[in-house]
This record gives C-alpha cells, sequence and structure tokens, in this order.
C-alpha cells in the first residue's frame, strides 16, 4: 500500500476509547527526540493523567541533531536545554518529571540492533512493566528519519519481554513521504478524540522553544518546525497503529 492512501486510511480509522489504547491502566511513550512525545501523544498523555493513568516517557535520543552549527549551545548544553524544554512540556500534560526517562543514544545515530539497541529495549519493557502499562506508543515505523526507525525497532526488540502489553505506532515525519512510497498493508488500529486537552497539549509544543522559536539565533541551518506541521499536530484526534510482528 501506498503511503498516501495508508495515511488517509489512518485518518479515517475508527475513533475509540482512551481505555482501549491503555486498557485501563496507562501507557509508556516512546520519543525518538524531545519533542516527538508531544506532537505524537501529547493528547492521550493528557487525557490519560485527568484519568488518573500513569504515564511514562522514554526520550531515546540526547537531541543535539538539531542545530549542531550552534556556538551557543554546544553538544552538552543543547541536550540539557532540551531537556528541560522536554520536563515543561510534559508537565504541560500533568505528567511528572520522574515519569521521564532520557536514554541519550547519538541524535541520528540511534541504532536498530545490536548491544545498545538490545539495553534500550530492556530499559523500555522495564518501564513498561514497573509503571503497570497497558500500552507502548512510539513513532510509526515509516517515519523518514533513521531514528523514528530506529526507535521503532528498539520497540519490536522489547515486544517478547512485554507480555501483554500492547505496542502502537504514531506517525509524525510520515506525513511527508512522497506519495509512491510503499509502506505495506493497510494500517490497523483507531484515532483517539483529544479535544478536550488540545490546549495543553499545544502548550506542551510551544514549551520546545528550541524547536519552535528562534531561541538559538545563532544556526541558520537548525531545525524548525514550521507552523503548518504543528497545525496537522494539533488537531482534535491522534492516531494509533497497531503494530504486529511483521511491520516495520
Amino acid at each position: 500500500m501506498h503511503a498516501d492512501a495508508f495515511l488517509a486510511d489512518a485518518e479515517r480509522l475508527p475513533v475509540a476509547d482512551l481505555d482501549a489504547l491503555t486498557g485501563g491502566t496507562g501507557l509508556v511513550v516512546v520519543a525518538p527526540h524531545p519533542d516527538d512525545e508531544s506532537l505524537g501523544c501529547g493528547g492521550v498523555m493528557a487525557a490519560a493523567r485527568a484519568r488518573g493513568q500513569a504515564v511514562a516517557v522514554v526520550i531515546v535520543s540526547d537531541g543535539c541533531g538539531s542545530h549542531t552549527h550552534s556556538a551557543l549551545y554546544p553538544p552538552e548544553k543543547l541536550r540539557a536545554l532540551r531537556e528541560q524544554e522536554t520536563l515543561a512540556a510534559v508537565a504541560a500534560l500533568g505528567v511528572p518529571a520522574e515519569a521521564v526517562t532520557f536514554l541519550r543514544l547519538p541524535d541520528a545515530g540511534v541504532p536498530s540492533a545490536g548491544p545498545v539497541a538490545e539495553a534500550a529495549a530492556a530499559r523500555i519493557a522495564e518501564i513498561a512493566r514497573r509503571s503497570g502499562a497497558g500500552a507502548v506508543c512510539v513513532t510509526w515505523g515509516h517515519d523518514p528519519h533513521c531514528d523514528h526507525q530506529a526507535a521503532a525497532a528498539i520497540v519490536r526488540l522489547a515486544r517478547p519481554h512485554l507480555g501483554p502489553i500492547a505496542s502502537f505506532a504514531y506517525p509524525v515525519w510520515g506525513w511527508t513521504l512522497p506519495e509512491g512510497t510503499e509502506v505495506g498493508d493497510p494500517p490497523t488500529g483507531f484515532r483517539i478524540d483529544v479535544g478536550a486537552h488540545r490546549a495543553a497539549k499545544a502548550e506542551a509544543i510551544a514549551a520546545h522553544r528550541s524547536q519552535t522559536t528562534d531561541l538559538i539565533s545563532d544556526d541558520p541551518t537548525g531545525f524548525r518546525l514550521e507552523p503548518a506541521m504543528i497545525a496537522r499536530f494539533t488537531g482534535t484526534h491522534e492516531i494509533f497503529i497497531r503494530m504486529d510482528a511483521s511491520a516495520p
């Protein structure tokens, strides 16, 4: 199935109650970079916290690849900034700082296999079990970014250790795929209505100031989330595609 048709089908997935995702317990959100958690899952995180459900967040990479030519924010300072932004973002969603884990793998160099990936998978599975989660959510394996694909691969590595905990994918950069890109079978899963939490989600996204503003002013090549991209993620529904053994 081509990407444009797949994503159109994803936007028509049935709307389900939050508990269809979490199993009435809680969830773990795995994000390749600081900000992916808010873009893809900010609404369900806020909804889960509003119901008293536990939410854990795992940020896989150190985020240092967004502004590689900044003298004002060399890697260590940029990493610290992006972690601070993440904590502010999840706080807007009701998630406490102690529920966030930073794996600090290299931005643009997160491995999909091997000992480091296996260790990351084991850590995610342990967090999911410890928090009593009903689901682990990670970026879609066809997102056109190496770290997004690697994060999905790491969750696939974790699945043998997750037992009954379900796994779902949320597309972020998948929306930019060329129309003819082959992505496999049609999507299954559902959409969650997060309309009641749009304001909190927008606040969370805006907390990532290094990615949404000119805060880092000395790197003209630095990454910046475009307003149209932000608008796509501040609608009334979030998409969760069920992962299976054969899916990326």
